[in-house]
């Protein structure tokens, strides 16, 4: 079968590296971002999604608007069966959806998170379950036909890349099995009373304060590495522990210096705090951060 992928990011990358390497398919086309600065010296980088095309030397298309209408005109001009789309980052045009079936792999329950960050949000929610939704695209964000659900469980511990990582090897399951077996399938509506939605995460979400414990580990789990936790001071949380929910305390003290780390009290419970990065310098353990601002027991760490 033939097939025109449309991704960007490493999850996209995983789930086109399934397509390439299985016997009966022939990824006709690849769609991707256009190329971006990255770093301090803004360099123009490809997606790794272009790059993984080249190297198995499929054609890449980079348009910044997929709605145009020469861009159409191109994407209709070529022979496929199927368009999975995984992260791809802009709404298919009715005229594109109409080439040939559309199949999004979304990595959430849905209709649960429909939007842009719904591996954060799972996090942020504390959820104990998660999945990839194989669903039929159609014009609205996230809102079409469910083909296939593949559900896995979130560990208490774990954090926003592992959890990528998990959800990425199922999607790339998930779509190789959904192709082969589309003829069998019979896609069910979502129900719109169930649905719940969210953003784009931006380096603003990742502020924190010591107000409750629990949201504040959730935060660090959904955000680290990026945007990362942060103090409005700017002092950077690198490296916590959860360690209960109850107790209530004074919102930044530091109740307890122990041999690695220090307990420090929340409005409502109490993490442990290893390692952290004060504002434009290194990571350090907290013991020499505390020392150097000369803190000790019944301080606030701000």
């Amino acid at each position: 079968m033939k097939v025109i992928f449309m991704g960007t990011p490493d999850y996209a990358e995983a789930i086109l590296k399934k397509l390439i390497d299985t016997v009966n398919i022939d990824v006709a086309a690849v769609y991707t971002q256009p190329d971006k600065p990255v770093g301090r010296k803004k360099v123009l980088t490809p997606p790794p999604v272009k790059t993984l095309a080249y190297e198995n030397n499929i054609k890449v298309y980079q348009p910044s608007r997929l709605r145009d209408a020469d861009t159409v005109k191109e994407l209709l001009k070529i022979e496929c069966d199927y368009i999975v789309v995984a992260a791809y980052g802009q709404i298919l045009p009715r005229e594109i959806l109409d080439h040939a079936p559309c199949i999004n792999l979304h990595a959430s329950i849905l209709p649960a998170y429909r939007g842009a960050s719904p591996i954060q949000q799972t996090l942020l929610n504390d959820d104990k379950k998660t999945g990839v939704t194989a669903m039929m695209m159609e014009e609205g964000l996230d809102t079409g036909d469910i083909i296939k659900i593949q559900e896995i469980d979130v560990p208490e511990n774990m954090i926003v890349g592992e959890l990528f990582d998990a959800l990425t090897k199922v999607a790339s399951e998930l779509t190789i099995n959904v192709l082969e077996n589309f003829e069998k399938c019979t896609p069910k509506k979502q129900d719109d009373t169930l649905a719940s939605h969210c953003t784009k995460v931006t380096k603003k979400d990742g502020e924190v304060n010591f107000n409750d414990a629990k949201e504040l580990y959730s935060k660090y789990r959904a955000y680290t590495p990026w945007p990362g936790v942060y103090l409005e001071s700017g002092l950077k949380l690198k490296d916590i522990e959860f360690i209960e929910k109850s107790t209530l305390n004074n919102p930044g003290e530091i109740l307890s210096v122990e041999k690695d780390s220090i307990i420090v009290g929340c409005a409502k419970g109490t993490i442990k705090i290893n390692k952290v990065q004060p504002k434009s310098k290194k990571e350090m353990d907290v013991l020499s951060y505390i020392n150097g601002k000369r803190l000790s027991l019944e301080d606030y760490l701000s």
